[in-house]
């Protein structure tokens, strides 16, 4: 039997049993440590100390932040206590479409507050149309460790923990993947997507995991080439690719490249060693490939360089 979907190519896959990242009606904000809608601190006003005309000091202050509207119809991607990997974005998708004229007004009601320098993007999501989903995924990934806090408008605080790091890469050419986890490096041998189902280039982020997902060629346009459940699927992309165990990786795996675009593990234990580690916010990035995943594709959004992404935001 062949692989799964071929990577971003498909739709959904359908997950057998899922550890998927909690969508709950939120929404997000922009900036560093605690930044307001303006890319400024939002911290509390700090006193300034002047003169009056009879010489004695009076103390001034900024004043103070105005409250957060409400915001309706929201979604974001991450639960209050998760704990996420190094590459998690704050990712907030509306059951409607917001205006350009209205976004910058939107993005003011989204505040993090976290020991990082980020910001937020409008991204066009694939299952979405443009306007429905804004970003916020700091300059560099996460240092593990780091609290952040996601006020979404009046009244909604989440609160997530950022865990160990895990960046996995994988190269087609030499059909192996490093896996560089809180210090440690491993390399795992893997089959790639063969000539013409190419897997997508460049940086995906985890967005969830599941122990069997039914994969359909009809799905991707291959006909009967495949159906069927397979194990320990990591979810890379929103059109379908994963990371996987595929019984062709007991024979390619660190040779060939045969799949039909997801990342094929072995069955002697290979794949579910990767799937037990894994949570979702790990970062997989796939070097030596051709087209490069689009940022709506799931959580593309570090295939942008730090200024391309702030241009998103309609505060910038």
């Amino acid at each position: 039997m062949t692989t799964g979907l071929r990577g971003g190519r498909g739709r959904f896959a359908r997950a057998w049993s899922a550890a998927a990242v909690c969508a709950l009606a939120l929404t997000g904000c922009s900036a560093r440590a605690l930044a307001d809608g303006n890319g400024g601190t939002d911290a509390e006003p700090k006193g300034t100390a002047t003169v009056n005309p009879a010489g004695r000091p009076t103390s001034t202050s900024k004043p103070a932040p105005q409250p957060l509207k409400s915001l309706k119809g929201v979604r974001v991607n991450v639960a209050d206590g998760q704990t996420v990997g190094v590459g998690m974005p704050i990712s907030v998708t509306f059951d409607h479409v917001i205006p350009a004229a209205e976004r910058a007004d939107v993005e003011r009601q989204l505040k993090v507050t976290a020991d990082a320098e980020g910001s937020w993007s409008w991204v066009k999501d694939r299952n979405l149309l443009d306007g429905q989903r804004v970003d916020f995924r700091p300059r560099a990934y996460w240092k593990p460790g780091t609290e952040v806090t996601v006020r979404a408008g009046a009244g909604i605080t989440r609160h997530v923990t950022v865990g160990r790091s895990l960046v996995a890469t994988v190269d087609v050419r030499t059909h192996t993947m490093t896996v560089e986890k809180a210090g440690s490096t491993r390399r795992v041998p893997i089959t790639a997507g063969a000539p013409g189902m190419d897997t997508w280039n460049g940086t995906m982020v985890v967005s969830d995991k599941a122990t069997k997902v039914f994969m359909d060629a009809h799905t991707v346009g291959y006909g009967d080439a495949y159906a069927g459940y397979y194990s320990y699927a990591v979810h890379l992309t929103t059109s379908g690719t994963y990371l996987h165990q595929n019984p062709k990786a007991n024979t390619y795996a660190g040779h060939q490249n045969v799949t039909h675009g997801c990342v094929g593990l072995a069955t002697d234990g290979t794949a579910k060693r990767f799937y037990d580690e894994v949570i979702p916010g790990d970062v997989v990035t796939v070097v030596g490939s051709k087209d490069t995943v689009a940022v709506g594709n799931g959580y593309g959004d570090w295939n942008l360089s730090w200024e391309q992404w702030r241009a998103g935001s309609a505060l910038s």
